[in-house]
């Protein structure tokens, strides 16, 4: 029969090493955190072979004092915490004290430090989790932690680990985590002898472009919120800017680096009408709360946090996304991000424009009251000269104005950095959504009675959802009554859908009705129900419009919140720059 017995430390300090040690940008990341906790302000990383060879972490922080480096290898000693209610509020990023532990139970590690107060340095080695006293050495203030052969004598580990070039992208993520999170903090890294990175001190903003480059820096929209005590602040890339893996997500919870499914969640449902379903989200983002209201000891590794209050975090999320995404529209990045007309001296040309003013208003899309005058005002476009008035391209507006429409999908229009092409349905898709949604948070969608009640053929459910869900369908702006148990009457439909057809449009939405139920319709389906309605009235594929009803359209997307993209995610406008045309048509080479 077993017996019962005590394990020895170093197998304690081997196990823990394979929760805590998985790979060498898990060893990296622990000394990165525990140079931070000690007021680094500089940090300098050093591979071999990825990290397996050696990992070596030099900084300038308060250092070890000679008594505590024996201890410091020690499992379970930090000076850290001291007491529960210590574990309850933890403010730095190490607290364990199962990290240093860990690594010298499998590896060759070398611990240098030196404080302020010393004259010199002391030098500890272990190895495989043995070590002897600690000996005088030279060295500047701070700690520099040399890890050698990690998994040297537990083979069985060590072949799970994967090729060179894997190994070190692991670990390059690992500081470059540490790198956005402490944008003061000066880091380095080199692989093989060969540099890597090399940052200063620097702003967050700075910081950003360095470590994720200028493509991503450029599409970022700052974002800073505070709600009961709880400040989320950062950057996060405006949807043009999604990406198919979720590679540029970066969230960080007092400092550290967490993967959150309540926040990965609240992100999501913000992005959720602005981005397409097959692509992700981008951001660097920071929330500031105070230690007691949240957990960190929920993981090995501390990925995973909990919060004590996590409808409120999600909500914060939510609706400072929702809120920031909300401010962008068509156009409005163009001057910030679109780069100069051309890569040579050369005047702006002069912009023209037909059948439009500088300072045009906003015209409703699509208006009529009847067939005679949609005749007049949607039929073929009347052959009018182009007007001899030129005006400079600097008075144009965000999207310019309207010079042609292409195969009946594209809207052309020109303003002061080039080309613009809209999708004109998208765009209208967008507008007719966004006015849904301002309509129905005023409590009504307004109505508008038809000259001629339709009637479609129903489903008994649907049938039953117009009597169920009268209230519900006056919200939407309907009016339905059923005539039999398989006929439905619609009187009036949503004002602003007013040119949709009243018989697809009704039938859509009793389907929903009749699936989901009147509740969640207005709630958690409310936003797909107004998608679903807005698409009825966005101007489709092969319609032709008049230049004035271009730069309505245009206009109309300037004033408008989240205009960059449709319903779906997929982006409205694109432009293209003198500087791009010129290189097309080879101008100036």
């Amino acid at each position: 029969m077993p017996t019962i017995h005590r394990l020895p430390d170093l197998l304690i300090n081997q196990i823990a090493a394979g929760e805590v040690v998985e790979r060498p940008a898990a060893a990296l990341k622990e000394l990165l955190e525990n140079s931070l906790d000690a007021g680094a302000r500089a940090l300098e990383v050093e591979l071999q072979a990825g990290g397996i060879k050696q990992l070596k972490v030099t900084d300038d922080g308060s250092g070890i004092e000679r008594d505590e480096l024996a201890l410091a290898l020690s499992r379970h000693a930090t000076s850290k915490i001291a007491t529960l209610e210590d574990l309850e509020r933890v403010a730095t990023l190490g607290f364990r004290g199962e990290a240093l532990a860990s690594i010298a139970a499998v590896s060759h590690l070398t611990i240098l430090s030196r404080t302020p107060e010393c004259r010199h340095a002391w030098r500890l080695e272990a190895h495989g989790g043995q070590f002897g006293p600690p000996e005088p050495a030279s060295g500047t203030t701070g700690t520099s932690v040399d890890v050698r052969d990690l998994y040297f004598n537990i083979p069985a580990r060590r072949k799970f680990l994967r090729s060179e070039a894997t190994e070190l992208a692991h670990c390059d993520e690992a500081v470059r985590r540490a790198a956005l999170a402490r944008p003061d903090v000066a880091v380095a890294l080199q692989h093989n002898s060969r540099a890597q990175l090399r940052l200063p001190r620097q702003a967050p903003a700075e910081r950003v472009r360095a470590v994720l480059g200028d493509a991503f820096a450029d599409a970022l929209l700052p974002l800073d919120e505070t709600s009961a005590g709880v400040r989320l602040w950062g950057f996060v890339a405006g949807p043009t800017f999604s990406r198919a893996a979720r590679d540029l997500q970066y969230f960080f919870v007092n400092g550290r680096y967490v993967r959150d499914r309540l926040i990965a969640h609240a992100i999501r449902q913000a992005f959720h009408d602005v981005l397409h379903h097959e692509r992700h989200p981008a951001y660097v983002l920071f929330l500031d709360i105070e230690p007691a209201r949240v957990d960190v000891n929920v993981h090995p590794t501390k990925i995973e946090v909990r919060f004590r209050d996590p409808r409120a975090v999600h909500q914060l999320v939510f609706h400072a996304l929702g809120r920031r995404l909300a401010q962008t529209r068509a156009g409005a990045s163009a001057a910030a991000n679109e780069p100069a007309p051309a890569t040579f001296s050369r005047a702006p040309a002069p912009l023209a424009y037909a059948l439009g003013a500088p300072r045009q208003g906003v015209i409703s899309l699509p208006a009529r009251e009847a067939e005679g005058f949609y005749q007049t005002l949607f039929g073929a476009p009347p052959q009018v000269p182009m007007p001899a008035a030129l005006t400079s391209a600097s008075e144009a507006p965000p999207l310019g104005f309207a010079l042609a429409q292409l195969s009946g999908i594209y809207v052309l229009a020109q303003n002061q950095y080039g080309l613009v092409i809209v999708d004109m349905h998208a765009a209208h898709e967008r507008i007719m959504y966004e006015r849904l949604k301002a309509a129905l948070d005023g409590n009504r969608v307004p109505t508008q009675q038809l000259l001629i009640p339709a009637t479609l053929v129903a489903g008994g459910v649907e049938a039953a959802a117009v009597a169920e869900c009268g209230d519900t369908l006056a919200l939407l702006g309907f009016d339905m009554a059923p005539l039999s148990p398989t006929t439905v009457v619609v009187r009036a439909i949503p004002a602003p859908l007013q040119d949709a057809d009243p018989v697809s449009l009704a039938r859509d939405v009793l389907r929903e009705l009749a699936e989901f139920g009147a509740t969640r319709v207005l709630t958690e389906r409310r936003d797909e129900m107004l998608a679903t309605m807005a698409c009825h009235a966005a101007v489709r594929a092969n319609r032709t419009l008049t230049i004035t009803e271009m730069n309505a359209l245009l206009r109309d997307m300037e004033a408008t919140e989240r205009s960059g993209q449709c319903n779906h995610g997929r982006p409205t406008w694109t432009q293209i720059s003198l500087a791009e045309l010129d290189r097309l048509f080879l101008r100036g080479q």
